[in-house]
């Protein structure tokens, strides 16, 4: 049986409704599944989004049994981050653009990279790093 892609990083978020319309509105993700806690609908309990047909999922930090087992932190308790997320994307500084006017801070502005393609870093409002390039790791070297 053929199975899609399955590794999908998951992200834990102080705000994460905050974070879901971050990542939205910078990274050009859109939102596949929102689950919220009914009892108090500011934490996310469970998210999926989606962009170019690959997935991420978040949810709120909420130090339940699994954060706890797993020694799972949000960025700022960590004090930096322990893993960047590369994203291949075809217009790099239209990508930038969009990330600085949604409040992220840039790292690595763009810039073309010497084993090819051009690339840009950028810190979330909570910390984490997410890096985009044209560089495609699976195409073929020319």
């Amino acid at each position: 049986m053929p199975v899609k892609p399955a590794i999908i990083p998951c992200l834990r978020y102080a705000d994460a409704p905050a974070a879901i319309d971050v990542l939205c509105r910078a990274f050009g993700f859109t939102r596949h599944a929102v689950y919220l806690d009914p009892a108090d609908e500011t934490i996310v309990m469970h998210a999926e989004l989606v962009r170019d047909g690959q997935m991420i999922m978040l949810g709120s930090v909420r130090g339940n049994d699994f954060e706890r087992k797993a020694r799972l932190v949000d960025v700022a308790t960590a004090g930096g981050v322990t893993m960047t997320i590369y994203v291949v994307v075809d217009d790099v500084d239209a990508l930038a653009a969009a990330a600085e006017a949604a409040g992220c801070e840039t790292i690595m502005p763009p810039m073309d990279q010497g084993y090819g393609g051009r690339s840009y870093s950028a810190r979330d409002p909570e910390g984490h790093v997410w890096s985009f390039g044209s560089y495609d790791p699976w195409a073929k070297p020319d």
